[in-house]
């Protein structure tokens, strides 16, 4: 065996393999589909007013390298997907309250 047969090569832009089978999906009648949700306990209908909708463009994002407490990235981590993002959002509350308590000051 050599060396490449040992090796797996990995995308994260591979796409992902489902078990779903489209043509059966495409081949479902209105009612079929009405059915189907009528009969799901998970499919609950929603009612939403999107009369006042806001479109929200977040800020850019910039590439940093930061040293954190190694407890600190620990805990975000052990949060799941999305930590640098969660990291993000405490930061940008801090950022926050930090300058309203300046803006009350003046």
């Amino acid at each position: 065996m050599t060396k490449d047969e040992n090796t797996t090569l990995v995308s994260r832009d591979a796409p992902r393999r489902g078990t779903t089978d489209w043509a059966k999906v495409d081949a479902l009648t209105d009612e079929e589909i009405t059915a189907a949700v009528a009969g799901d306990p998970d499919a609950v209908p929603f009612d939403l007013d999107w009369s006042e909708a806001v479109l929200v463009v977040p800020p850019k994002k910039k590439a940093i390298s930061i040293r954190v407490d190694e407890d600190v990235l620990d805990f975000f981590k052990a949060q799941g997907a999305g930590y640098q993002r969660r990291m993000n959002a405490v930061l940008r509350s801090y950022m926050e309250q930090i300058s309203a308590a300046k803006k009350q000051r003046r």
